[in-house]
């Protein structure tokens, strides 16, 4: 996604890399945790770039596709202020000492403050991705004047299905507590994501289609338009 981002500047494509990279330490802390080991800092990182930011900035990139401009701005510096607000939360709440392999749970470990900051984030989030893509799937299923119409649909629908599959992770972790299965859903869910980024970001229309989406990013919803060309100028 960085990439991507870096040869086409599609603001879509930064939030899900800032995604992406905090998915990437939530993992580094998963794992350095079960391996040898939790304490407070390796699992304060695991909760504020695992269960509290990482998908509200993955639900930023759908919120790059579909809204407006002037909207998709509010809530980008919106959750930036979020971002900074929940990592000063999150390293300076109080917690109980945390030991063993064993994943810890934040009702077990946090008081109430930073357990509202990950339901709040990752709940609306979570909204807004599987309502966006659900969405966008169907106009795009139903529209068969766009190009590649049938991928861009896929697409969106990999990123609404792998943020079923990590949630029902949390739900697994948090209910009965195994942990090899929550580990399992990161893994495959953050999997089934990056495969509908790898198609939403796909080719651009080859000549000789329609004008109308001659010059159309494939990765866009044909009904939001706005972005695209505001984009272009």
């Amino acid at each position: 996604m960085l990439v991507h981002y870096t040869q086409k500047h599609r603001p879509q494509d930064r939030a899900w890399a800032i995604s992406l990279a905090m998915f990437a330490l939530a993992a580094a802390a998963l794992s350095v945790g079960t391996s040898t080991g939790w304490d407070n800092g390796t699992f304060r990182v695991f909760y504020l770039f695992g269960a509290i930011l990482n998908v509200p900035w993955l639900a930023m990139g759908t919120v790059f596709l579909l809204a407006s401009p002037a909207v998709a701005r509010r809530c980008h510096w919106g959750l930036v202020l979020f971002s900074g607000f929940a990592a000063g939360v999150m390293f300076s709440a109080p917690m109980t000492i945390v030991r063993g392999d064993a994943i810890p749970v934040g009702k077990d470990v946090f008081d109430v403050l930073p357990r509202v900051l990950a339901a709040a984030g990752s709940g609306v989030a979570a909204i807004v991705i599987l309502g966006g893509a659900i969405t966008s799937a169907i106009r795009y299923a139903r529209d068969r004047s766009v190009p590649a119409h049938g991928r861009l649909a896929a697409a969106n629908g990999l990123i609404a299905f792998g943020t079923l599959v990590l949630s029902s992770g949390g739900l697994l972790q948090g209910v009965v507590g195994h942990d090899e299965a929550f580990t399992l859903s990161l893994a495959v869910g953050i999997s089934i994501i990056y495969g509908g980024f790898v198609l939403a970001s796909g080719r651009r229309p080859k000549l000789g289609e329609t004008d109308a989406n001659a010059g159309a990013d494939p990765g866009l919803d044909p009904g939001t338009d706005t972005w695209d060309k505001s984009h272009a100028q």
